[in-house]
């Protein structure tokens, strides 16, 4: 097994276990097409590899994951721009199942920003650590825009009516509230804190056989019951919809600008 070549992600593999970082500090490791299609290479060149028993997330820097480049995706010009929105929200949703159905064990390891489709990486890890100070949740809402590909995952994790609150309230909330809704494990202080949990979390991952893992996780898929398919292409195009709508260009433009959207002013 060879491990593609990235320059978004920084990866490393060692005992088993590999190391997945998002590379984009200065952009708070938010999602380009680039990132997603280089996440996706990795989950696809270990999905038969059974020596790497752990894939491990995190983000380099302050933060784990801002979300979706809003700015890369506003910017796509040309006649084609509503397919290539759909096409990037899309293909994150293909990645999120991707990573979902992972036959190796899913680790995130979350400090800062964990927001958007940040947040939905959360949601699709076996075991989630978080800091007490990180920010999680689903501001969508509040830039004009669904949490279209993530909402699945979401509900999958903390249930329906959590999710309808979070969602519709845009909300954002901290490492405690993230594990009394369910979508962190262990909160901790600081990431050294985490690097400890970490430590005891792959140690429970590697005694179990990867085999027994790879098809529990393959029962849980089956028990889902979701139709993702049909599910993502319609998130897709609702998402593509409202980022391209008056909305979605006056809450992405406010988002640039540091300010609060006119439909908030009220």
């Amino acid at each position: 097994m060879a491990l593609p070549e990235t320059t978004q992600l920084t990866l490393a593999l060692r005992d088993g276990v590999l190391q997945v970082v998002f590379d984009r500090a200065g952009v708070s490791n938010a999602l380009d097409s680039e990132t997603v299609e280089e996440l996706a290479a990795v989950f696809e060149a270990v999905a038969d590899d059974r020596s790497v028993r752990a894939i491990v997330l995190r983000g380099a820097g302050r933060h784990f994951c801002a979300g979706a480049d809003l700015k890369s995706i506003g910017d796509v010009t040309g006649a084609d721009r509503r397919a290539a929105v759909v096409a990037f929200n899309r293909r994150f949703g293909e990645v999120l199942t991707m990573i979902d159905r992972a036959p190796q064990a899913v680790v995130v390891v979350a400090q800062g920003a964990a927001l958007g489709g940040g947040f939905g990486l959360l949601c699709v890890a076996d075991i989630t650590i978080v800091t007490r100070d990180a920010t999680m949740g689903m501001p969508e809402t509040r830039l004009g825009l669904p949490a279209a590909q993530i909402m699945p995952f979401v509900v999958a994790r903390i249930g329906m009516t959590a999710t309808r609150r979070v969602a519709v309230c845009g909300l954002r909330f901290d490492g405690a509230e993230a594990y009394r809704l369910g979508v962190a494990h262990t909160v901790v202080d600081d990431l050294a804190a985490a690097d400890r949990a970490l430590e005891g979390v792959l140690a429970d991952i590697k005694a179990c056989a990867p085999g027994a893992n790879a098809a529990s996780k393959q029962l849980l898929a089956m028990l889902d019951g979701r139709h993702m398919d049909r599910l993502a292409d319609q998130a897709a195009a609702l998402f593509a919809d409202c980022l391209l709508s008056d909305e979605g260009a006056e809450g992405t433009q406010a988002f640039r600008e540091k300010r609060t959207p006119r439909w908030a002013r009220t």
